[in-house]
């Protein structure tokens, strides 16, 4: 054990048999099980809402979530000697889960519907709102144009700008599109109403936060119970940007399939039944080409100098899967461009 993780682990009123590293964090073998503790540069303000909330799930029965555990002095955030913050919280035996077993994808859409569900309720303490997405895509797209005026500018052109500059036009009227759709949509509304009403996202819903635990099931043909970890991104929002955020990571890996698709959105709509308003939200976010947007955004922000062949690659997926994603849009929103 390190000197560091032992000063820190000192701080709670437990006994550590021993310990293991696990991406970015440190599994914790104890007297009261698996505990998993992590250095977290989240706003001190935000944790008490945060263990709030995982209160209120375990309350209402949603009992699988890393709840977090209180030092012997009752804080939520354990001091290392240089002054990093870290968060002890209750953890699970088991595996991430597979994005290559529909099974599982489809379980865990299921459980992100009733999550949902029960997210819709007002805490003692405030919680952030999520950024309005009307203003977050016109920022985008000035984004955008400001990276293609800089790169106009620049001579010689590398073989990243080349290829940017080639494809621009076609990206663009996609982003175009997204702010077209929106501001026909009924997303103000439910914008407003989402904020007022408390409903709440994870903010980070993907496969490496939902894990699939050990148990007689894994050996019989039955479905695996899950947990859902790291809440420190949760906020008001519209409920189905979770749901598109999940989607759009599980279609990128399968090349957009639209029989996945549709059958993670029935998952969802079995427990919490999507609305029309939920599917014009979901199809204005999958129309946005987020992708091509990070690409230039991290461009622009990086040593120019020196353009990787990994962002080169990045640039070439994102738009290869823009054309994938056009069929998708087509068959379950019928949106075409």
């Amino acid at each position: 054990m390190q000197e560091y993780e032992l000063n820190v682990l000192e701080q709670y009123n437990i006994e550590v048999s021993g310990t293991r590293k696990a991406r970015g964090a440190v599994l914790c073998d104890t007297d009261q099980g698996l505990l998993l503790l992590k250095e977290v540069k989240v706003s001190e303000k935000r944790i008490p809402a945060l263990s709030e909330l995982h209160e209120y799930l375990q309350s209402q029965g949603y009992i699988r979530t890393d709840r977090i555990i209180l030092t012997k002095e009752g804080e939520y955030l354990s001091r290392a000697e240089d002054g990093s913050q870290y968060l002890l919280k209750a953890w699970f035996q088991g595996r991430e889960c597979d994005i290559k077993k529909p099974a599982e994808l489809l379980g865990a859409t299921g459980n992100l519907a009733k999550l949902h569900v029960l997210m819709c309720r007002e805490l003692a303490h405030n919680v952030t709102p999520g950024a309005h997405m009307g203003e977050e895509y016109l920022r985008h797209n000035r984004e955008l144009k400001k990276v293609r005026r800089f790169m106009r500018s620049i001579s010689p052109k590398g073989e990243f700008e080349a290829a940017f500059l080639d494809c621009f036009e076609q990206m663009y009227q996609w982003a175009d599109a997204a702010v077209r759709e929106l501001e026909a949509s009924e997303y103000d509304r439910i914008y407003r109403e989402s904020i007022e009403n408390c409903r709440m996202t994870h903010g980070e819903y993907n496969y490496h936060n939902i894990l699939m635990l050990q148990g007689d099931h894994f050996y019989r043909k039955e479905p695996c119970q899950i947990a859902v970890t790291n809440f420190e991104k949760f906020k008001r929002d519209v409920q189905a940007e979770d749901l598109y955020y999940f989607l759009r990571k599980v279609m990128e890996k399968h090349g957009w399939k639209v029989r996945l698709g549709d059958n993670m959105l029935n998952a969802y709509s079995a427990i919490r039944p999507l609305t029309k308003e939920d599917m014009e939200y979901l199809k204005v976010r999958l129309i946005y080409p987020e992708k091509f947007w990070k690409t230039a955004n991290s461009y622009y922000h990086s040593n120019k100098a020196w353009i990787s062949a990994k962002s080169i690659e990045k640039l070439s997926v994102a738009i290869r899967q823009t054309e994938e994603k056009k069929r998708f849009l087509e068959e379950i929103f019928s949106f075409h461009l």
